[in-house]
């Protein structure tokens, strides 16, 4: 039976009060929101937080408010995402990739904010504290060698938030708070390409709110490649969203990878080739191509990571066409188990 370690449990009442507890207990402490993933990790001793801050008890974070776009609270769990109206109508990329995380029961306990900041994932990482130990450990925890890539002087672990790459191609913000104030950086900014320092966000702030710009005329969508149709995580996330005009010229657009790196990333070129064209086969065919060209899996996720780079010029073919009015539904329930019809 794998058991937590020992640490002290806190349970602030504000986002003001949490922020003084990270201040005070130092690099130490771990905020812990619906704890689907931190749990887990703490007790195969990927994590040993002296201190927990558990944020469920912070009605802030649970906020949704309209404005100049829409502002979420990041303690609102998934399924509370998934069931606000404004997402589902006016961010179909969000409401499709908080849909798609794991299963109800998770999206029940684990909220936007805890996806967002998701550990990165790795074969030799995410494993027991005796299986981690018979190899040596690992770059990302306790050892001195990537096992994906022994040559490596960083870690290659993967980024396996869904929601990420949908807030990306959303052009969304993060707010994150601190005593020393709050600051809102874009959501593509607060990730680094590494596997252990994945996060810009600093140890003495947390993430409060997500802020998604006005609509606009802006439509989206999220597909996800993974082995089931719910509980695992993404080998692959194609997030997409454009602007079109009434004619189907292309405004703006912006395309976002998830799953082939240590962090979700934009893929602007790609995005910009659309711009004054229709979606029509060849332009789709064409950009598709290239952001594919932009994806380098490695082997430290399920499925073979030759056959995951191939497959990201499809799921963006499909994106695309979605984006495009073509009716995906049997595709998505071919490729996801699920319709996720907005």
């Amino acid at each position: 039976m794998m058991r937590l370690p020992w640490f002290e449990y806190r349970a602030p009442r504000s986002v003001a009060e949490a922020a003084r507890i990270l201040a005070g207990e130092g690099p130490g402490a771990m905020l812990v929101a619906g704890g689907t993933d931190l749990l887990p990790n703490m007790k195969r001793r990927h994590q040993s937080p002296s201190t927990l801050v558990a944020l469920r008890g912070v009605d802030e974070l649970k906020a949704v408010a309209n404005g100049a776009g829409l502002q979420l609270g990041a303690g609102l769990t998934l399924t509370e995402v998934v069931d606000t109206p404004a997402v589902r109508e006016r961010y179909t990329g969000l409401w499709q990739a908080a849909a798609q995380v794991a299963t109800p029961h998770l999206r029940n306990m684990g909220t936007l904010g805890g996806n967002v900041c998701l550990d990165t994932r790795c074969t030799y990482y995410n494993q027991s504290y005796e299986w981690r130990k018979a190899i040596d450990f690992c770059l990302k925890k306790d050892g001195e060698t990537c096992w994906v890539a022994t040559a490596s002087k960083r870690c290659v672990a993967v980024s396996s938030t869904d929601t990420a790459p949908a807030l990306i191609a959303l052009d969304a913000k993060a707010r994150l708070a601190s005593v020393g104030g709050t600051r809102e950086i874009a959501i593509a900014d607060l990730y680094r390409n590494d596997g252990i320092d994945f996060l810009a966000r600093k140890p003495e702030e947390l993430l409060s709110a997500i802020l998604l710009p006005e609509a606009n005329g802006w439509r989206s969508c999220y597909w996800k490649l993974r082995r089931r149709g719910s509980f695992d995580f993404p080998v692959l996330g194609v997030a997409a969203a454009a602007k079109l005009a009434a004619d189907g010229t292309v405004e703006a657009a912006r395309i976002a990878l998830g799953a082939v790196a240590s962090r979700p990333f934009l893929v602007p070129k790609a995005g910009e080739a659309l711009v004054g064209r229709k979606l029509d086969d060849a332009a789709i065919g064409e950009v598709a191509g290239a952001v594919a060209s932009r994806a380098k899996p490695m082997d430290n996720a399920d499925m073979n990571l030759y056959w995951r780079k191939e497959v990201v010029s499809a799921f963006t073919t499909y994106a695309l066409r979605e984006l495009r009015g073509d009716d995906m539904r049997a595709e998505r329930l071919r490729t996801a188990r699920q319709a996720l019809a907005a």
